[in-house]
């Protein structure tokens, strides 16, 4: 028998190069061909897609993977989960866990590629006996990486307790693609010599060396390896299905894959691609240097995409000097999700605002206190000072200090739950899956939106949701937007008309004027200006602006008492708020003694670089 194949196209592919942005809707043509080639498995679901579904998309995944095993009957459906993380950037108690695989199951998983970002076998214990007993293949995950503590023999620890541990089969996980083709020999003999389980290689194209990596792999006997269909492989994707099939073709180790076949489910991606305005998988100066920062495939365009949010899409460079700097500092973790984010995302907050670690996000400060795992290497003791003190880590398994959430993520979303996935779904991602489920509640979601907001100016015109605003905007305008708002998907629409700018947003409005002029004041009637105390006359007011692009949340969670009110007296360091940015709660705090005289953004809002979040009175 020759090498089997797993899909990636639904999942890492777009994941990859797409930021995960293909809609179910344009999945459904292609998937009864997906199923008819013989794959091994398709990879459809977990990683980003579960995230981003909620996020940006409108879409239930739950849903869409209903629909996928509708459509595919043959071929295992496959899901990537993120260990004790389950398709989150942080770890979930066990009822959690538990409820999640079972429900990704009985929807439609077969296969459940379960791995840890630090390789700690302790949270990947849980998932692994939950998903046996659900019924599930389970693949455990070795996670690849370079760095003065990661050895080959190191790796084949991991595989062999996965073993012991009871996994159906072992996945070498090379999600940066600096697995090179002698080592990947090396590698894969050394796991098929030593154990009894089947052998996947995945692999990602950004520096050049998975198709060599895979054909000395093969050599060497692995068992499957994972490619994406050809308009979504290369770059930082997987290598191309058709190449690896043409490449194999006549060798012992032929897949028997047909190749007419694999070209016409090309050609649909393809015009998929180009209908959507999406750039084929290339390799680029700064994808090579993956041998310097290491940031995986997945993880680049995602930090492309973050740094475009923060208009500095320029900085790309400094960011990527800063990741390895970050990283030695705390202790080599591999950068995979969820600590790619980590690493990722405290380099960026390094880079932008020109002090390291002067804002820190409340993800990196659990990293450090041993809330995702225990680190391959000592943290670096300076750094761990400044960003949680004295504090000593825990040194258990994370879970264990997490108190059950399922049945209190049940009360708090009370009846938007139409179901236990949409529970399951809140206890993830409170913030997301509330906004998701009340848009769902009052009809408002558009399945397969890619736009976060659409703008409209006086004078120039705009399309939304194929209608058109063009021409002077009077208060007329604005309140008959305001209801149009609630009909549609359109997130935000931003006005400028007669000096004033307006800024709508669904369930949210703010107005702010410059300078002041007639419909200023009607506005104001219509929707109230932010809350304010007035400051003691000759006193030193402070503002504290956004670090950076993001959502302003008052509280930590939707039901949860904001951190300040007006009138709140506060000192250094106290959090005043958390902005969510590139996937992070990231905590603003206070750098002065004060009191609280304005809040001038609403909880949920968007907020820009820059913009004034509080005004505090010096004390």
């Amino acid at each position: 028998m020759g090498v089997r194949i797993t899909d990636t196209t639904l999942r890492d592919g777009h994941q990859s190069l797409w930021a995960t942005r293909m809609a179910t809707k344009d999945m459904i043509p292609i998937l009864e061909k997906l199923d008819s080639v013989g794959y091994h498995s398709l990879e459809v679901w977990g990683g980003a897609t579960f995230d981003v579904c909620l996020r940006y998309l409108d879409e239930d995944p739950w849903e869409r993977l209903r629909t996928i095993k509708k459509y595919v009957k043959r071929t295992p459906l496959q899901m990537l989960l993120r260990g004790q993380s389950l398709v989150g950037y942080q770890h979930y108690p066990d009822d959690v866990v538990a409820a999640f695989i079972g429900r990704a199951v009985s929807n439609g998983i077969d296969i459940i590629r379960i791995f840890d970002a630090l390789n700690d076998l302790r949270n990947m214990e849980f998932p692994i006996k939950v998903a046996k007993k659900e019924g599930a293949h389970v693949q455990g995950a070795v996670v690849y990486t370079i760095s003065p503590v990661h050895t080959i023999e190191h790796f084949l620890d991991v595989a062999q307790n996965l073993e012991e541990m009871g996994v159906d089969s072992i996945c070498i996980k090379d999600m940066a693609g600096l697995l090179a083709p002698p080592v990947a020999y090396e590698l894969v003999k050394l796991f098929k010599e030593n154990l009894k389980v089947p052998v996947q290689l995945h692999s990602h194209y950004i520096g050049g060396l998975a198709l060599g990596s895979y054909l000395e792999a093969v050599r060497a006997g692995v068992d499957v390896v994972d490619t994406a269909s050809c308009p979504l492989a290369f770059g930082a994707s997987q290598p191309p299905v058709e190449t690896v099939v043409r490449a194999l073709a006549g060798t012992p180790y032929d897949t028997g894959l047909d190749l007419e076949l694999l070209f016409e489910i090309a050609e649909y991606f393809d015009e998929l691609r180009r209908k959507l305005g999406y750039e084929r998988g290339v390799t680029r100066i700064t994808d090579m240097a993956v041998f310097q920062h290491q940031v995986p495939g997945g993880m680049i365009s995602n930090l492309v995409n973050q740094l475009k949010e923060q208009k500095a899409a320029h900085r790309i460079n400094e960011v990527l000097k800063e990741i390895p700097r970050v990283r030695a500092e705390l202790g080599y973790p591999p950068l995979v999700t969820p600590t790619s984010q980590i690493v990722g995302t405290q380099a960026v907050l390094n880079v932008l605002l020109g002090e390291r670690y002067k804002v820190v996000p409340e993800e990196v400060k659990n990293y450090v206190r041993g809330f995702y795992g225990r680190p391959p290497a000592p943290l670096d003791e300076e750094i761990k000072r400044k960003i949680i003190g004295d504090e000593e880590p825990i040194t258990g398994r994370p879970a264990d200090y997490l108190s059950p959430r399922l049945e209190e993520a049940r009360q708090e979303i009370g009846d938007l739950a139409e179901s236990e996935e949409d529970i399951i779904s809140y206890a993830l991602f409170p913030q997301v899956a509330r906004k998701f489920l009340e848009d769902r509640r009052a009809g408002r979601l558009n399945p397969g939106r890619r736009e976060e907001k659409k703008e409209v100016k006086a004078g120039v015109r705009k399309e939304v949701e194929g209608g058109e605003v063009k021409g002077e905007v009077n208060l007329k305008d604005i309140v008959e937007l305001i209801k149009a708002l609630e009909e549609t998907g359109v997130t935000e629409l931003n006005l400028e008309s007669e000096g004033v700018k307006v800024s709508i947003r669904r369930g949210s409005t703010s107005a702010v004027p410059s300078p002041a002029s007639g419909p200023v004041q009607a506005y104001e009637q219509l929707v109230p200006p932010p809350v304010k105390e007035e400051p003691s006359p000759a006193t030193e007011i402070v503002e504290v602006k956004a670090p950076l692009v993001g959502t302003f949340y008052r509280a930590p969670a939707p039901d949860a008492p904001p951190f300040v009110e007006i009138g709140s007296r506060v000192k250094p360091g106290q959090t005043l708020c958390i902005i969510e940015a590139m996937k992070l709660m990231n905590e603003i705090t206070a750098d002065i003694h004060g009191r609280v005289v304005e809040i001038l953004v609403e909880n949920g809002q968007p907020v820009e670089y820059g913009q004034v979040l509080f005004r505090l009175e010096k004390e």
